[in-house]
């Protein structure tokens, strides 16, 4: 597939905005599903983006910044796998397989990238000695900006060469024990993120709702519309059912009717 130059450049401006967002945490723009989804549909193939998104938001569930720990870097993954699945005529097994190890070196970058960053921290003392707020702004975007450019960039160089022979005979040259291994060792990855997701929400009375959708799915047919429904009921029942969220529910009736009754002995 030809990418056209409208498409490199709305690849290298969602992309750039991507990389800005796994920096900011705050409009999630760099999660696979958004990332995968967006790339996707500006090549024109927003259902591989879906489904690559999907395949890999499951892989980085447990992947988040803490403190001075980077993690993977899910934004670059994300945009490149789809490039290459979309624009490369790769199957999305590989395209998965592929996003392993960019997120690895993309992790790489993201801590060069941090690090080099120091230098606006510096230019943003010199303006806070001067009083000007205008200055340490800039810094801030400046170096905003940068974080951005480490997924811009590689984006484009990879939108730019996906189609070229000498980029389709590097992915035809994988062998098969190198791409079957990234593929079971994503699987994995999959695992050990909802563990870890299981281990921060420390909800253990939930656990058997967890055991029973593992039995549910792999002894029965149902699509994922149809176990989504069942949790959903089961998830209405278990609310309606359980004291905890009964006594909830009562505790303001049970104030308002004390306040009445309150209310009636000031009168009498």
């Amino acid at each position: 597939m030809e990418i056209s130059g409208i498409q490199i450049l709305l690849v290298f401006i969602f992309a750039t905005i991507a990389g800005m967002g796994s920096c900011l945490d705050e409009f999630q723009t760099h999660r696979p599903l958004i990332a995968c989804t967006a790339t996707g549909l500006i090549l024109g193939d927003m259902t591989s983006g879906i489904i690559i998104g999907g395949t890999l938001e499951m892989m980085a569930l447990g992947w988040m910044n803490i403190g001075a720990a980077i993690a993977p870097d899910a934004a670059l993954a994300s945009v490149i796998s789809t490039i290459l699945v979309v624009a490369g005529h790769q199957d999305i097994s590989t395209g998965i397989a592929i996003a392993m190890p960019i997120a690895a070196a993309g992790q790489v970058l993201a801590i060069i990238c941090k690090t080099v960053s120091v230098v606006f921290q510096h230019w943003a003392d010199g303006y806070a000695e001067k009083g000007s707020t205008f200055g340490i702004d800039m810094c801030h975007y400046l170096a905003l900006v940068f974080q951005g450019l480490r997924v811009g960039v590689p984006a484009v160089i990879v939108a730019m060469t996906v189609g070229t022979d000498a980029v389709q005979s590097m992915l035809a040259a994988l062998p098969p024990v190198i791409t079957g291994g990234l593929q079971v060792a994503s699987g994995f990855i999959v695992v050990v993120g909802y563990a870890m997701v299981i281990n921060m929400m420390g909800a253990d009375y939930l656990m058997p709702f967890f055991f029973l959708g593992f039995v549910v799915a792999a002894f029965t047919d149902f699509n994922l519309v149809a176990l989504g429904v069942i949790g959903l009921v089961a998830a209405i029942v278990y609310i309606q059912l359980n004291p905890k969220y009964q006594e909830v529910a009562a505790a303001p009736a049970a104030a308002a009717a004390s306040s009445s009754s309150d209310m009636d002995d000031e009168l009498d």
